[in-house]
């Protein structure tokens, strides 16, 4: 092994070793999957994955961030899962054995490792403990489709929005990043452009949040917390 290559190894392994999913396993075991990583770059708006082809492998986003979404036949797109740095993405092809269950695109400029399937699989044979901490992350994963579910099932677009406001702020604002367009927040939300605006302005009518083009500021938590409820 050239010391170049050593050094790409250490600087992965020690990536790896910070990340939610490979936390805490052995040395040993991050190093072996280090090995088999390939690094992708992409810029925004481009299709990573695609539904329905093959399984390539299983991605880490190293940087930028990453959406999950499925397209309807009319072109309606419903985003499922956002991704940032050190996050998992396409678990559920490559265990499932199985053509890739979303299309993913890159939100902003975005690195990417990906571990091919056949290399994963045998990494888990090899390794448990392995198993068991991706295990836990899909596990993880599906409770959030689950909330997701449960949004679109039995919140209004409103409640979704006020929901979605208050888990997002950090003292009270929302933060709207490049990527964050009012098309992409209706595609979290599961509905239109324009249905969104006229929440929006219902919400800023009454005094509860406050609209900018970098942030959106929540005026009165209390007040948002309760359209954020089922009545």
């Amino acid at each position: 092994m050239t010391d170049a290559t050593r050094k790409k190894i250490d600087e992965l392994t020690a990536a790896l070793a910070s990340t939610d999913c490979f936390q805490g396993l052995r040395p040993d075991i991050l190093v072996a999957v280090a090995r088999h990583i390939h690094y992708h770059h992409y810029q925004a708006d481009k299709i990573v994955i695609l539904e329905n082809e093959p399984c390539v492998g299983l991605g880490i986003v190293k940087t930028g961030r990453l959406k999950a979404v499925r397209l309807a036949a009319s072109g309606r797109e419903q985003t499922l899962s956002v991704f940032g740095p050190g996050e998992l993405f396409n678990a559920a092809g490559v265990f499932a054995d199985a053509p890739n269950p979303v299309t993913i695109i890159a939100l902003e400029p975005s690195g990417l490792w990906v571990i091919p399937r056949d290399s994963i699989v045998k990494l888990q044979d090899r390794y448990p403990a392995l198993t068991q901490n991706i295990a836990r992350n899909l596990a993880k994963r599906v409770l959030k489709l689950v909330d997701l579910i449960e949004d679109l099932s039995l919140r209004t677009v409103e409640m979704r929005l006020a929901h979605q406001l208050l888990t997002n702020a950090k003292d009270n604002i929302v933060p709207r990043e490049s990527w964050a367009t009012q098309a992409e927040m209706s595609a979290r939300l599961g509905t239109v452009t324009y249905v969104l605006n006229r929440v929006l302005r219902g919400l800023e009518e009454e005094g509860l949040i406050e609209v900018e083009r970098e942030e959106i500021r929540i005026l009165d938590p209390v007040g948002l917390a309760a359209k954020a409820e089922p009545r």
